[in-house]
């Protein structure tokens, strides 16, 4: 894949399109022409309008022709998690059949970039009622991670097609949700950043539910300066992304407070995954960030809260009997499985979970007061080939793998961002976690970019994915 205007980050294509060097309509052309090259291998989306995205693109152009100029994300490509309702486009969350067109509606988050001009491109896959880490589908496959040429490796769930639309770049912000890692898990697999916001920061209506209390909007991008600008869109706190940006720009590296720490993050590594984290800790040290050792016992206790009352498993089979009934005899067999293990859970149980957790949150929220962020690897496993979980055992055990850093994160309503800093053994992505208090997505934004400023994007630092190269 050459180099091209599609290539910069969203605040360089604005800024070209502005210069009359370009037009909307041949970024989008170049977006829909990559989508058509590389679907076939790629299959990141369950549904795709080249022919809209277009037209909408002209339209664009037109109005900035007048002087209509609503910031750099007008006539972006996005793509959305086929769990987020889209005017015009249909809704399957996960599903083998369509859903009622109540899921088929702009919520918030979609209307918020819908005011800024961004124009959705299709839905991409996710697992279905977006209950799953590793990233295949019973329905519909698995979309396939492009850093491995040779094998079909998973790109990670549940928001499995959002990483691989930004690689195939007929994306170039990607919503998606995170319940236990969502987001961070399929952006951390793939390459790319992250987004996870604090629970309640942002509406989750319109979106098709998995857990009430533990489900949150976010979005996966190229970059973090690219992050910051879909941030700035979103949030109800801003109406000018471009002047957040410039707010959180210019911290550098070396005057950073990193949190580190030894408990539960670090376990179960595949070769190469530590390392690399490790060596981008080590990095950001000598150039003069500042290490504060933070225990964090309280990640492993508040992931046993999740599985002492499986609160997922509750809530989401509550969501799929109240809504998705007449599914349940064609439900994915993993996630029928993962839903059934709700059943037997008391209501003693689950809010004595409730309470331990927001216990806990008080704890971390108070040592995390202390740094910009707390820093650790995103996902500990390398992720694995698609026959490698054809199994339903060595399936759970993969998602337990994929789950373990980011899981706790959730549990503790906290906020963070994966930014892409080493390969592993295996060649594939390695993600670097950074964790802020609860409403501090500012703070870790800014931590992010200036980590970014150093070690450069995916693309800077490891080139093109293999499988896009030829």
């Amino acid at each position: 894949m050459g180099e091209h205007i599609l290539d910069k980050p969203i605040r360089g294509i604005a800024e070209t399109v502005r210069q009359g060097k370009t037009s909307f309509e041949d970024v989008m052309g170049e977006a829909v022409a990559r989508h058509q090259r590389h679907d076939e291998a790629l299959q990141a989306f369950k549904y795709f309008d080249g022919e809209g995205a277009i037209e909408s693109a002209r339209l664009a152009d037109a109005l900035l022709a007048k002087g209509h100029d609503v910031g750099p994300l007008m006539g972006m490509p996005i793509s959305a998690k086929d769990i987020f309702g889209v005017s015009g486009m249909p809704t399957f969350g996960g599903t083998n059949r369509e859903m009622d067109p109540e899921w088929a509606v702009d919520g918030p988050v979609m209307q918020a970039l819908r005011r800024y001009m961004a124009i959705p491109t299709g839905k991409t896959h996710t697992i279905e009622f977006a209950f799953g880490a590793v990233g295949t589908s019973y329905h519909y496959g698995a979309p396939r991670n492009p850093w491995d040429a040779k094998e079909h490796r998973v790109s990670g769930g549940s928001s499995v097609g959002a990483g691989v639309s930004l690689a195939e770049g007929s994306s170039l912000l990607a919503l998606g949700t995170d319940t236990g890692g969502s987001i961070r898990i399929p952006a951390s697999v793939t390459g790319n950043v992250g987004l996870k916001v604090t629970i309640g920061r942002w509406s989750t209506a319109g979106i098709v539910p998995l857990s009430t209390t533990f489900d949150t909007p976010g979005y996966l991008t190229r970059s973090v300066e690219d992050a910051i600008i879909g941030f700035g869109a979103v949030d109800p706190d801003y109406d000018d992304p471009e002047a957040l940006f410039n707010d959180l720009d210019g911290i550098d590296a070396g005057d950073l407070r990193l949190g580190v720490c030894d408990e539960h993050f670090w376990d179960n590594c595949a070769p190469g995954v530590a390392e690399g984290v490790q060596g981008a800790i080590d990095e950001l040290a000598k150039k003069g960030a500042r290490l504060i050792k933070i225990p964090m016992a309280e990640a492993a206790e508040a992931r046993k809260c999740l599985y002492d009352a499986f609160m997922f498993g509750v809530e989401g089979l509550s969501h799929v009997r109240q809504y998705f009934l007449d599914r349940m005899d064609s439900v994915d067999p993993t996630i029928e499985r993962r839903l059934n293990a709700g059943i037997d859970i008391t209501g003693v149980d689950y809010y004595t979970s409730v309470r331990t957790l927001e216990r806990l949150n008080g704890i971390v929220c108070d040592k995390l007061r202390h740094v910009d962020a707390l820093v650790v690897p995103t996902v500990p496993h390398t992720p694995p080939t698609v026959e490698e979980v054809k199994d339903i055992d060595d399936y759970f055990a993969a998602n337990a793998l994929m789950t373990q850093n980011t899981q706790p994160i959730n549990m503790l309503a906290l906020c963070g961002v994966t930014i892409p800093v080493a390969q592993d053994k295996a060649g594939m992505p390695v993600g670097l976690q950074l964790v802020g208090a609860s409403g501090t997505e500012e703070r870790v934004l800014a931590s992010a970019l200036a980590c970014e400023r150093h070690f450069g994007t995916a693309r800077e630092r490891f080139g093109v994915p293999p499988l896009l190269a030829g």
